[in-house]
């Protein structure tokens, strides 16, 4: 069993920035990856960013040069910093955690073995 807590969401305004944190206890964190989705409302939910056990990093197109994903194995936390916002980026957002030694996609939810309880992100225009 795996918890997954996330922090750092709120309001702000476009342009601005945040932080994400999600915790993770219950597992050897250095042997998992770690993502972020989204779900913005009567949406689906999507891939954000994602790093792999390895060190590997992908993001989505929409946040590439805005978004930066980053892991800290000893404190067993994943981060999301999120820079230059935009209304659109308004959601709920999620950090998810693979199986050990994950090799299959990182872009799809089902990838993902655990959930965290999301996090509301909200861009002010």
């Amino acid at each position: 069993q795996v918890q997954l807590v996330e922090s750092g969401g709120g309001l702000v305004q476009a342009g601005g920035s945040l932080r994400l944190s999600c915790a993770a206890s219950g597992r050897t964190f250095s042997s998992f990856s770690m993502g972020w989705f989204r779900q913005a409302p009567g949406k689906e939910r999507e891939f954000v960013a994602a790093i792999t056990w390895s060190g590997y990093i992908y993001y989505a197109d929409f946040v590439k040069g805005r978004f930066t994903i980053a892991r800290d194995n000893a404190k067993n936390t994943v981060y999301l910093q999120m820079a230059r916002l935009k209304p659109e980026d308004t959601a709920v957002y999620y950090c998810a955690v693979t199986a050990p030694y994950y090799s299959g996609s990182y872009y799809i939810s089902n990838g993902y073995d655990y959930w965290g309880q999301g996090t509301q992100v909200t861009v002010s225009s």
